[in-house]
C-alpha cells in the first residue's frame, strides 16, 4: 500500500514584485498604466493570477473547449513526454542524478505530470531520497499546496513516489529567477533539504496532507547548509509552458529568456511551448469561449485590481465589458476591459482621478503567437539554440526544447559598428569567431591528432591554429606600417615544416594568437577614441580578416569529419543529438506535394558594388563589403527551367549508387563503410543511412552532375541557384541551417511553410555548373590578390549557400561566390537537379 501521507514544501520566496507582499509596486503598475492618455491606458496583467483567477484558468483547460492551446500542448507532452525527457538527458546517457527541474508559472500540474511520469521512468527503483527534484512556481500559496496535493494523490504521485521529490515556489518569475541565481536551489546529497542560508531571507513552509480518512501527522522540513561556493550545479532544467511567453511583449520576450539561469554548454534545458496563430477567428474564439468562462477569468482581474488600490469594488464589473481581439499586424491577441460609459475612478489613497470614455479600451492582457521566422529570430537573439521541436498535427502550437550553447552567432540586424550586416565588424562579430574558432581548435582535435593530416591535400591541424593569427598579423602590420608582431619568427614564403620538432610548440602558437588578437582589440579601442581614423580601407582589413578565419573554420571541420568516430572529439557543450527521435520526425515530416517549381523567365540582378579603389576616398558608413569576384553589381538573363525542390538527398543516392550507379559514380567521402554496411559521417561519429537518409548527400560536383543527368536533369547554373535561393530560401533569422544551429545536416523544408514559401536545404552549399572565372568588369583584389585569380582555371565551380558550419555573415550575404575544384570530394556542398522546361513532361 502506498505512503498515505505526503509532506508538500511550500518555499515562499516573494519579494518586490509579488502581489501581497508589496502592495506599493502594483499600485504604481496600475495607477502608471490608468495614467496614460484614453485609447493607450492598461492594467498588469498580473492581477489576473491571483488565487481566483488561477483556479478560473483551470476551469477554462477543462471546460472551454475553443481554447485549444492546453489541449495541443497536453496532447504533445503525453505522445512525447519521454523522447522529451530523453533529449534533456542526453548529455547524462539518460541518467538522472541530483538535478533540479523548475516549471514556472505551473498552474494546474495536469500536463506536466506527464513529464514528471517520464522524468520518473529513467529511475529503476526509489530511493528514500529522489534524485530528481521539482519546484512549481506560481504566485498564490494556496493555490500552489492545492494542486501538490492533488498530484500527491493521483495515480502520477504514486509512480513518482520516491523518484520525483514535489515542491512548490511561491514567487513571481522574477523573484523566483533571482532566487535560482542565487544557488537557491543547490542542494546536498540528500535532494529533500533546502539550502540553510536562505532561512534568512525566506520562510519554508512544510504542509503536511493526509491522504487518508484517519491521519493527522504533521511533516517538517529540515535545513543543511549550502554547497561549497563555487562547485558544479546539479544539472537543471527550466520548463515554461503554455505559451505564457506571448504575455510578455516583443524585445521583454528576449530579454526574459536571455535572464534564465542556462549556463552555457552544461546540458541544462528549456521547454517552452509557442503558439502560431494562423488563424484569427480561432484564436479570437480561443479566448472568448462559448460558457463564458474567460469572460469571467478576465473581469475578475478589476476586482483583483480594486483590491491592490484598497477596494475590492472600486470597478465595478456592471460598468465594463470584455472584448478581445487578434491584432494581425502585431501577431498577437489583446484582452480589454471596455467602459460602458463615461466614468471616473477615484484612488483612495492619492485621490488621484481616472477618467474613463464610454467604449474606450484598457488592455489587461497580450499573447503574442510566433511564426517560425519569429521563434527562432527570438531564440538567437536570446543566446539559444533549439534542440528539437514536437508540434501538433494542425501545426498550430509547439514544445521546443532548447539550451545555451557555449557558443552561438547573432541575428544579422544586431546593430554593429556601422549598423550594416556586410560592413566593417564589430568586436562583438570577432569575439563570437573567436569563441567558435577556439571551441574547434581547443575541444575537438586531441593532441594526438595535431600532426594528423585527416585530409592529404590539406595541411596538419596544428598548421591552421598558427595561419589564422598569422595572416591577421600581416595585414594590421601592412596597414599599420608597423613591424609583425613577432618579427623575430617572421620569415615570409617560409617552408612548410616536414616533422613534428620543426613545429612551433602549441603553447607557443596560443601565445602569439593572444598577442594578435590583443594587437585588434587595440586598433577597435585606437577607432573608438578617435586615436585612429576609420577609413574604408582599415573596414576593409577588418572584413576580409574575420571572413577568412570563417572561411578556415569551416575547412578545418570538413576535415576532421574524415576522423570523427576515430580521432575527433565530438562537440561537447551541445545536446547530444538523439538519433532515433529525430529519424522518427523527419520520416514523419510532411513532403512537398511536387518535385519541382517552375521559375524564369526573368532578369535578375546578382553581386554588389564594392570597388576596392575607392576605399582611400570613400565613407564606411553603410558599405557593404565583400571579397573581389562579388564586384560589380550586374544583371543576367535567366531562361524558363524547373528545379526540385530539395536537393538530392542520401537515400536517392544511395539507391542509384547501389543499384544502376556503380560504376558511374564514387563512393561519397561523406559516407564510411563500418562493419561493411555504408553510414554517414557526423562530427558525431558515423550513424546509419536510414538516419541520414533525407539530409542533402554531400558530395563531388561529378558526383551530382552524373546522377542529375541519369535522371534525365543537369546542375543548375548560377544565376538559376541564386533565382531559387532568392525566391525561397530563409535565412538564419527563419531557422536556416547555418551558424551551428546543428553539428549536422538535416532534411531540408524548403517550400513546406504554407507551400512554396520559405524553407532551407538542410545545411550544405550546394554546387552549380558555372564555371569559376573572371566576369564582366571583374578586377582583382590588392589587398589580397590571389584569392580569386588563382583558381581561374577551369576546374573550380561554384557553389552557393551556406553549410551548418558557415557564419550568417557569409551564408546570407547573397552575392558570395564560394568554389572548389569540381572533383574535390571533401567540401559540405550538395546539390539539387534543374531541367530544361522543354524536357520536362507537362
Amino acid at each position: 500500500m502506498a505512503n498515505t501521507r505526503a509532506s508538500i514544501d511550500i518555499l515562499d520566496i516573494r519579494g518586490k514584485h509579488a502581489l501581497d507582499t508589496d502592495q506599493d509596486t502594483i499600485q504604481e503598475q496600475i495607477l502608471n498604466g490608468l495614467s496614460r492618455p484614453a485609447g493607450q491606458k492598461t492594467f498588469p496583467t498580473i492581477l489576473l493570477y491571483d488565487e481566483t483567477g488561477l483556479r478560473l484558468y483551470d476551469v477554462i483547460t477543462t471546460d472551454a473547449p475553443e481554447y485549444y492551446l492546453f489541449p495541443a500542448e497536453e496532447q504533445l507532452l503525453k505522445d512525447h513526454g519521454r523522447d522529451i525527457v530523453k533529449f534533456m538527458h542526453a548529455r547524462n546517457g539518460g541518467q538522472a542524478q541530483n538535478e533540479t527541474v523548475v516549471e514556472l508559472g505551473a498552474g494546474a500540474l495536469r500536463k506536466t505530470s506527464h513529464i514528471l511520469r517520464a522524468l520518473a521512468q529513467l529511475i529503476p527503483n526509489a530511493m528514500e531520497n529522489p534524485p530528481i527534484t521539482y519546484f512549481a512556481l506560481d504566485l498564490e500559496k494556496r493555490e500552489l499546496e492545492r494542486t501538490l496535493h492533488e498530484l500527491a494523490k493521483s495515480d502520477v504521485g504514486v509512480e513518482i513516489q520516491g523518484k520525483v521529490a514535489t515542491k512548490g515556489l511561491c514567487a513571481t518569475y522574477d523573484d523566483g529567477l533571482e532566487f535560482i541565481k542565487d544557488g537557491g536551489l543547490q542542494c546536498s546529497s540528500d535532494a529533500e533539504r533546502i539550502s540553510l542560508r536562505l532561512s534568512e531571507h525566506y520562510k519554508v513552509e512544510s504542509v503536511s496532507r493526509d491522504l487518508s480518512p484517519s491521519s493527522s501527522v504533521s511533516g517538517e522540513t529540515e535545513t543543511t547548509p549550502p554547497s561549497t561556493p563555487g562547485s558544479e550545479r546539479p544539472p537543471f532544467h527550466l520548463l515554461f509552458l503554455g505559451s505564457s511567453l506571448g504575455n510578455f511583449t516583443r524585445g521583454e520576450d528576449v530579454a526574459f529568456l536571455k535572464s534564465l539561469p542556462l549556463q552555457p554548454g552544461s546540458g541544462n534545458t528549456l521547454l517552452i511551448g509557442l503558439d502560431h496563430g494562423h488563424e484569427r477567428e480561432k484564436i479570437e474564439a480561443a479566448y472568448n469561449d462559448c460558457n463564458g468562462i474567460t469572460k469571467e477569468f478576465i473581469m475578475n482581474g478589476l476586482a483583483a485590481a480594486g483590491r491592490a488600490l484598497g477596494d475590492e469594488h472600486l470597478f465595478a464589473q456592471e460598468n465594463w465589458e470584455y472584448v478581445n481581439k487578434y491584432n494581425e499586424e502585431l501577431r498577437r491577441h489583446e484582452a480589454f476591459f471596455q467602459s460602458k460609459l463615461d466614468q471616473i475612478i477615484t484612488d483612495p489613497h492619492s485621490q488621484a482621478e481616472f477618467r474613463f470614455f464610454a467604449n474606450e479600451l484598457v488592455r489587461i492582457e497580450i499573447s503574442h503567437k510566433y511564426s517560425e521566422k519569429d521563434a527562432y529570430s527570438l531564440f538567437t537573439a536570446a543566446d539559444l539554440r533549439p534542440i528539437n521541436r514536437w508540434t501538433d498535427q494542425s501545426s498550430q502550437y509547439s514544445l521546443w526544447l532548447l539550451e545555451r550553447p557555449q557558443f552561438t552567432f547573432p541575428l544579422l540586424s544586431t546593430p554593429n559598428l556601422t549598423k550594416t550586416p556586410f560592413g566593417v565588424p564589430s568586436v562583438g562579430e570577432w569575439q563570437d569567431m573567436w569563441a567558435a574558432w577556439d571551441f574547434i581548435n581547443k575541444q575537438m582535435i586531441p593532441p594526438s591528432m595535431l600532426f594528423q593530416k585527416p585530409i592529404d591535400l590539406r595541411h596538419i591541424c596544428l598548421f591552421y591554429q598558427g595561419h589564422i593569427p598569422t595572416f591577421l598579423d600581416i595585414h594590421l602590420s601592412r596597414l599599420l606600417q608597423e613591424p609583425h608582431t613577432e618579427p623575430e619568427n617572421f620569415k615570409p614564403h617560409s617552408e612548410v615544416p616536414q616533422s613534428e620538432d620543426e613545429w612551433p610548440s602549441m603553447g607557443s602558437i596560443m601565445a602569439f594568437q593572444g598577442r594578435v588578437r590583443a594587437r585588434l582589440l587595440k586598433l577597435y579601442d585606437d577607432i573608438s577614441s578617435g586615436k585612429f581614423k576609420l577609413t574604408r580601407k582599415v573596414a576593409r582589413v577588418l572584413f576580409m580578416t574575420l571572413e577568412h578565419e570563417a572561411f578556415h573554420a569551416e575547412t578545418l571541420l570538413y576535415m576532421l569529419l574524415q576522423r570523427a568516430g576515430t580521432g575527433t572529439i565530438p562537440p561537447s557543450g551541445f545536446v547530444i543529438p538523439m538519433w532515433d527521435i529525430l529519424s522518427r520526425s523527419w520520416e514523419s515530416a510532411p513532403q512537398p506535394p511536387s518535385a519541382t517549381v517552375t521559375l524564369g523567365p526573368a532578369t535578375l540582378t546578382m553581386g554588389h558594388d564594392d570597388d576596392e579603389a575607392d576605399d582611400s576616398s570613400m565613407e564606411v558608413a553603410g558599405h557593404e563589403f565583400g571579397w573581389d569576384n562579388e564586384h560589380p553589381k550586374r544583371e543576367v538573363r535567366v531562361n524558363n527551367f524547373r528545379i526540385e525542390w530539395r536537393p538530392i538527398t542520401n537515400g536517392e543516392f544511395y539507391a542509384f549508387f547501389t543499384g544502376a550507379g556503380k560504376g558511374k559514380i564514387e563512393q561519397p567521402a561523406s559516407w564510411v563503410a563500418v562493419d561493411g554496411e555504408l553510414q554517414v559521417r557526423t562530427l558525431y561519429g558515423p550513424v546509419p543511412m536510414k538516419i541520414a537518409w533525407h539530409w542533402p548527400i554531400i558530395t563531388s560536383c561529378d558526383n551530382l552532375s552524373t546522377y542529375a543527368s541519369v535522371k534525365g536533369g543537369r546542375l543548375p547554373t548560377e544565376p538559376e541557384l541564386r533565382l531559387f535561393f532568392d525566391k525561397f530560401n530563409c535565412d538564419y533569422d527563419g531557422g536556416a541551417n547555418i551558424g551551428f544551429r546543428n553539428w549536422h545536416p538535416v532534411p531540408s523544408t524548403t517550400g513546406l511553410e504554407k507551400w512554396a514559401g520559405k524553407g532551407h536545404n538542410g545545411g550544405v552549399w550546394e554546387w552549380t555548373s558555372t564555371v569559376f572565372d573572371a566576369h564582366d568588369n571583374f578586377v582583382p583584389s590588392k589587398l589580397y590578390p590571389g584569392y580569386s585569380t588563382d583558381f581561374f582555371d577551369s576546374h573550380h565551380r561554384i557553389v552557393l549557400g551556406g553549410s551548418y558550419a558557415t557564419i550568417p555573415r557569409l551564408a546570407e550575404r547573397s552575392t558570395v561566390r564560394n568554389y572548389y575544384q569540381h572533383n574535390y570530394p571533401y567540401a559540405w556542398a550538395g546539390a539539387r537537379i534543374a531541367y530544361d522546361i522543354q524536357d520536362v513532361a507537362e
